[in-house]
């Protein structure tokens, strides 16, 4: 597989997690897509090892999912941009900090976001308890799920 095919399922990858994000958009389904097209075009066994891993964690995200709570960001109290600045610190903070570096990037901006908004600590901290129960924690688990492929992918890249 060439550099610039693999720049652009790169791409598409990070369209799915950014994808996760934004509701109605398919995100787990185009970052495993992603994953389908670098495994049919590269055939190596860890391709497919990737590929079936990366299944099977979706899989079982999906099957997780009814068990949390149905995403209701209008009962959170906070605007939209709270959630897409933690969903993308939680995907900068992923590579930065690998694995946990997710989970605290994107609760530690949301937090961020809302003491900034409310001025206060304790506000922040019930907002960002609201924004977790209403919809932070089904996010949480998709984009974890979603970045744990994403590095997979890209640690069989670069090692593989």
């Amino acid at each position: 597989m060439g550099v610039w095919q693999l720049v652009a399922v790169g791409l598409v990858m990070l369209i799915g997690l950014v994808g996760v994000l934004v509701p109605g958009v398919p995100g787990q389904a185009i970052v495993w897509a992603a994953v389908l097209w670098w495994a049919l075009t590269d055939m190596t066994p860890t391709a497919w090892a990737v590929l079936i891993g990366a299944t099977v964690l979706l899989l079982l995200n999906q099957a997780l999912k009814p068990l949390l709570r149905p995403r209701r960001p209008r009962e959170a109290g906070a605007p939209h941009r709270t959630l897409m600045l933690g969903g993308i610190a939680g995907i900068v903070g992923f590579f930065l900090v690998p694995v946990v570096g997710g989970i605290l990037g994107y609760v530690g901006a949301i937090y961020g976001a809302e003491r900034l908004r409310l001025g206060s600590g304790g506000a922040a901290r019930t907002s960002l308890r609201s924004v977790m129960r209403a919809t932070g924690y089904s996010v949480l688990v998709e984009l974890f799920a979603c970045l744990l492929v994403t590095g997979t992918w890209l640690g069989a890249v670069l090692w593989g």
